[in-house]
């Protein structure tokens, strides 16, 4: 799919990725202003214009076509079949919106392609093409375009540069992609708003009350509140408040899953650990389906920085981590489905069977478990009116817009709620910080205690526990506290939670895998399992592993889920080979 041209900002380093807008970044604002130097170096970096040479290069990769004028060459909101590189003519891009009409976004010309992240797994087009006068192009389908850029290293280095570029100009600008249509602080477009961002897809907020379009389109659709927010399309079709599935569906986020397929590896979670598995194994030529119920990168994507993993000395945020993960896993042709979970894992068949929430399965040889862990919820009477609305498990800058200025309490003691605090301190008059213990020495790196201590804003309270929520159905009012017997009541309409986490293993319930008494999946030698050869992370029963937060006795660090990842695919290779000599045996 193409993208728009736009000014640049300074730096069009790969390793600059990030994945979320700039207007949700801390301290950002929309695109910064560049100087006219570093405008053009990145708009031949977005645009490159490839030589006749690399042109030939591309050649048997692809297919040629040649369009009428005017003739559509892809449409918004349906696959565009891979990338097209122009070869004769000119190539218009237009964007549609909820009233029909159509804005156009850029102009490609021969030597350029278009395309971007996208592309590389056939998902739906956010924009659409038309020729303008007669048209040749060289269309490249997604398969070949993996195959294309693994290939020829050079040149898939630019094309790959290229795409990661307009996905990360789709997202600063907000040009493409669904525009959702509500009031800010929604709860429901708080929903949808996080659900976009953490999966880094393009989109657009229109308040009514600022906006003038926005406030047509109410006026077209007339939605009852309990409709809104709407979600226009890039088709230009329209969402009454949407669930998050119905949401990824329409914007083909979710792959068409055929049960007859058997995939070597199937990986149950995308945080670290999932992702670094589903890199190896792809790259590797494994046939491999990742499975992740809310947002690539787990419960890490919610760290607003990390700063002891090991090559970013500036740090990074676990978000831009993770969405390099993601681009580079499908680089390497793995599908991922966001947002689809297994609610159930069949371990008596052969090939093993997982059944999704949809109620459709996949089969697979191999399993990986690593749905990771979630924040606990407290255990209160009444917290059930503030779930969703008023209570946060996640610290993002949409979450930290909606407390600017204000007082807010966070929960916990571990480094990430650490590295929320420091983040939401930034935005917020004053972050309380809440903890159990005596202190922070136990539980959260020195960096972060030591920044902790130097931010004026941030006041902690050790040996506390959260006693009781104050509010209506207006929303939360104040936090009750307990410190030694006293009772300390803040006032909030905020409450931040990262207090420990809970295994996501519900869903191995009938496979009768061996479990700490946390529900952590056993692996190894501690799992008793008896398996002839078992591996370091084999659970109990055969070709099924565990990585990461969800697996008994693992280092709860980023640094070490991505090992563990990168470990198992071995494994992995290993297991299947066994299976294979064992078939031919009975064969």
């Amino acid at each position: 799919m193409s993208d728009l041209h736009s000014a640049g900002v300074p730096s069009a380093d790969v390793s600059d990725l990030n994945f979320q807008s700039p207007a949700l970044r801390p301290h950002a604002g929309r695109t910064p202003v560049a100087n006219p130097v570093d405008i053009e170096s990145r708009r031949k970096q977005i645009f490159p214009v490839l030589t006749m040479a690399e042109i030939s290069a591309t050649m048997r990769f692809g297919i040629v076509h040649h369009w009428r004028p005017g003739e559509t060459i892809f449409r918004a909101g349906k696959a565009s079949g891979g990338m097209h590189i122009i070869l004769a003519g000119w190539v218009v891009i237009s964007r549609h919106d909820g009233l029909n009409r159509q804005f156009t976004v850029a102009h490609h010309g021969p030597g350029e392609f278009t395309a971007e992240i996208s592309q590389l797994s056939d998902r739906p087009s956010l924009v659409e093409g038309t020729a303008i006068g007669e048209v040749s192009t060289l269309q490249i389908s997604s398969l070949m375009l993996r195959r294309l850029i693994v290939s020829h290293a050079d040149l898939g280095e630019r094309i790959m540069r290229a795409l990661i570029l307009r996905r990360m100009n789709l997202l600063d600008t907000g040009e493409c992609g669904p525009a959702l249509v509500g009031r800010l602080g929604n709860p429901d477009m708080v929903r949808l708003q996080n659900f976009l961002t953490s999966n880094g897809h393009p989109h657009t907020v229109l308040d009514p009350d600022d906006d003038p379009a926005a406030a047509a389109l109410l006026q077209v659709y007339a939605p009852a509140p309990q409709q809104m927010p709407l979600v226009i399309y890039p088709d230009g079709g329209v969402g009454f408040n949407p669930s998050e599935n119905a949401l990824a569906r329409n914007l083909g986020m979710l792959p068409l899953l055929e049960s007859s397929q058997v995939y070597d590896v199937l990986i149950v979670g995308a945080g670290p650990a999932g992702l670094a598995a589903a890199v190896y194994a792809a790259s590797e030529g494994l046939s491999v389906l990742v499975l992740e119920q809310h947002a690539f990168g787990g419960q890490a994507g919610a760290s607003a920085r990390i700063e002891n993993y090991l090559g970013f000395p500036t740090g990074i945020s676990g978000q831009e981590l993770a969405g390099r993960a993601y681009v580079q896993a499908q680089k390497f042709g793995a599908e991922i489905a966001v947002p689809l979970c297994v609610v159930d894992l069949c371990c008596d068949t052969t090939p093993r069977r997982a059944v999704l929430n949809d109620a459709s399965y996949v089969q697979e040889k191999t399993v990986v478990i690593a749905s990771g862990a979630r924040y606990r919820r407290l255990d209160l009477a009444g917290v059930e009116r503030f779930e969703g609305r008023c209570i946060h498990y996640w610290a993002s800058p949409i979450e930290a817009k909606l407390c600017f200025e204000q007082e807010i309490v966070l929960v916990g003691g571990g480094n990430s709620a650490g590295q929320a605090a420091v983040f939401l301190a930034s935005h917020a008059l004053k972050v309380h910080m809440v903890v159990r213990g005596p202190g922070l020495t136990d539980s959260m790196s020195a960096y972060l205690i030591e920044r902790i201590a130097t931010t004026e804003n941030i006041s902690l309270h050790t040996d506390s526990i959260v006693s009781a929520l104050d509010g209506s159905d207006e929303g939360l009012e104040a936090v009750r506290l307990l410190q030694h017997g006293c009772e300390r009541i803040i006032s909030t309409s905020r409450l931040f939670l990262f207090i420990g986490a809970e295994p996501q293993t519900d869903w191995l319930h009938s496979c009768g895998l061996n479990l700490d008494q946390k529900g952590f999946v056993l692996t190894g030698q501690a799992s008793n399992a008896g398996v002839a050869g078992a591996s370091g992370l084999a659970a109990s029963a055969p070709g099924i592993f565990a990585i990461g937060d969800v697996r008994a006795g693992s280092v709860k660090r980023v640094a070490a889920a991505v090992g563990e990842g990168a470990a198992v695919v071995a494994q992995i290779h290993a297991y299947l080979s066994n299976s294979d000599r064992l078939t031919s045996k009975d064969a």
